[in-house]
């Protein structure tokens, strides 16, 4: 395990900022309403995108999973690399300052979440797949087994959050299972996604007000919300939109307004990768470019320049 802490730039990667350096196309609002996001995105490329569509800030690494936090700094889920031979998580500023940096030690690190109080909480896949809690400086404080398949690492969890009473909501893909953990690892409450379509696996699950939980399953092209028995109390599929826009569908975010964003991880050539829709599963909103890749995940920063609530659910 490695830390650093405000590292320079020039010791650790160079940043890119400026809307000068790349563009994306406006986000289309499809009601004739004038809807506009800023967001952060998350994946191959690093980057945030204003309401305007220009990319304001990037980062030359990928990444799994990202925040921005409420003082304007990045928490990053690096992607394993040379450099970062288990994947890494490292918090910076736009500028470039490291104030927080953790290499992991397994096969690579899926998700990371700065906690109240100041710590970090990481999650690592490997043949010792579990969930750590981090101080500042990058000491584990506590550790949490995960009762997931191992054979496939890479399949094995993604976007773990810790809740507000102190357990996790982890979703394991190839087990096809979203699990709430205690600290101990003790397995609190489970929900398992449907067999059909195959290859249904939870991607982001997040906990909302209500007790209800909000279920990406990927490869299956749906988004489910949930109540605390399993019953489904709302559904979103292809069937609903009015073109296939839900392919690898990996990463959501619900809004203060009710509204729902997801990300079309698998959309490829397509360009529609971001998509919102309301309640009723109206699509009000989409944010194209002609990017090849896709969104792994994302975060709504501003809608109409007014700042979403905070901390985000996704």
């Amino acid at each position: 395990m490695k830390h650093s802490s405000r590292r320079s730039l020039a010791r650790t990667s160079a940043f890119i900022s400026g809307a000068s350096l790349l563009l994306a196309p406006a986000a289309l609002a499809l009601d004739g309403s004038t809807i506009r996001h800023s967001f952060a995105a998350f994946g191959g490329e690093t980057r945030i995108v204003g309401e305007d569509g220009k990319v304001e800030w990037s980062h030359p690494e990928g990444t799994r999973d990202g925040w921005v936090l409420p003082d304007g700094h990045l928490l990053l889920t690096l992607s394993k690399s040379d450099k970062h031979k288990g994947g890494a998580v490292a918090e910076v500023s736009r500028s470039g300052e490291v104030f927080f940096s953790w290499e992991g030690t397994q096969s690579e690190v899926n998700t990371a979440q700065k906690l109240p109080g100041g710590n970090f909480m990481a999650v690592e896949a490997g043949a010792n797949p579990r969930i750590v809690e981090l101080d500042a400086k990058g000491k584990i404080v506590s550790e949490t087994p995960l009762a997931c398949q191992s054979t496939n690492h890479h399949m094995e969890s993604r976007m773990t959050r810790k809740l507000a009473g102190g357990s996790y909501i982890v979703p394991q893909l190839f087990d096809k299972v979203v699990r709430e953990y205690a600290t101990d690892g003790k397995i609190l409450w489970e929900y398992r996604t449907p067999e059909t379509p195959a290859e249904s696996w939870p991607f982001t699950a997040v906990r909302l007000a209500d007790g209800n939980t909000l279920v990406n399953c990927t490869h299956g092209n749906f988004v489910v919300e949930v109540d605390h028995a399993g019953k489904i109390a709302w559904r979103l599929d292809n069937a609903d939109l009015p073109s296939p826009f839900l392919k690898d569908p990996c990463g959501v975010q619900r809004l203060a307004n009710g509204n729902t964003v997801i990300t079309s991880y698998g959309a490829g050539d397509q360009h529609v990768k971001l998509l919102e829709v309301t309640r009723d599963k109206k699509l009000v909103w989409t944010h194209e470019e002609p990017r090849a890749g896709g969104i792994h995940e994302f975060q709504i920063l501003t809608t109409n320049g007014k700042a979403e609530a905070w901390p985000a659910l996704k």
